[in-house]
């Protein structure tokens, strides 16, 4: 069976994060939403909470991203130090289309996970609504690594941006074909402004590695008032035809995750897509801590 491979520091698996960084992520987020943002994310049994009114798109995905990045951190480290059991690249597409990392890691495409602990470009205090035992709220004081911000400029160049992706994975499988094939999962609230991005997604998923093909995910995020789609099996539901055409070339879940998101009570079938239409922050969350929890990390 495909998606087995087991994630070692011998054999690292990839993630790969496509942000869309166009003009229009400088649009709000629904203001009426308050949101529990980093619950899924974090690993110290503490639910952190606040609001996600009066932020951007860009604001409230770079958060997202960044307390990601952490918790990939928190995964893979062990007494000895931070593990590499991922190498991971935060790919921004607006203006320009290039790393999105700042800092030491500025420039960089893909970077081991122990570099990504290594070296956030600053670390922030951020106050957060704790739980506190009792049934309450407590205001609590915490770091929080920030390893890019947000940006809104220019237009949407997805094709590019899958292109780009597509140079960057076939590199990394060749120094490491018997990988877990990695992860590439794009955000974005628009659609592409430089043509139909099918036969890019197309080239990326075609690639592999010995145990399986790469997998290709995708998340449309918006301001509207309207339930999220999450996980769809088909078009149905779909408002537009842009919705339609990110559900398709998204990949199907492979059978570990389709498990995984029938736990968290999602009816995955056999034909469950990874992808999301209409996510506000919460939904977003929800489905990178499953597009992201290993299969077999040793």
């Amino acid at each position: 069976m495909p998606y087995t491979a087991e994630i070692s520091r011998t054999n690292p698996s990839c993630f790969l994060f496509l942000i869309d960084q166009s003009g229009s992520m400088q649009d709000v987020l629904d203001p009426t939403n308050i949101q529990q943002l980093d619950k899924p994310m974090l690993a110290d049994g503490k639910v952190y909470t606040h609001t996600a009114q009066g932020r951007t798109k860009a604001q409230g995905v770079a958060d997202v991203i960044n307390r990601l990045l952490q918790n990939l951190v928190i995964k893979c480290a062990k007494s000895e130090g931070v593990r590499d059991y991922y190498h991971v690249g935060v790919l921004g597409y607006g203006s320009q289309v290039g790393s999105a990392f700042l800092g030491d890691l500025a420039g960089r495409e893909l970077v081991p996970i122990s570099d990504i602990a290594n070296f956030p470009a600053r670390i922030e205090e951020r106050t957060k609504k704790s739980d506190d035992g009792a049934g309450g709220l407590i205001d609590q004081t915490i770091k929080f690594p920030v390893w890019f911000d947000p940006t809104a400029n220019g237009a949407t160049p997805m094709c590019q941006a899958l292109t780009r992706a597509q140079s960057i994975i076939s590199n990394w499988l060749l120094q490491h074909s018997g990988c877990f094939p990695a992860i590439v999962i794009n955000i974005t609230d628009g659609e592409a402004t430089d043509g139909d991005p099918t036969n890019a997604a197309n080239a990326l998923k075609n690639l592999t590695s010995d145990d399986g093909l790469v997998l290709l995910f995708n998340i449309h995020i918006s301001s509207q008032q309207f339930a999220p789609i999450e996980f769809p099996h088909n078009e149905v539901g779909l408002p537009d035809q842009f919705a339609q055409l990110l559900f398709r070339i998204s990949s199907i879940l492979p059978e570990y995750m389709r498990s995984i998101a029938q736990q968290e009570g999602f009816p995955a079938s056999e034909e469950t897509r990874g992808f999301v239409f209409n996510a506000d922050m919460v939904s977003v969350i929800r489905f990178l801590d499953i597009g992201t929890r290993p299969s077999n990390l040793r």
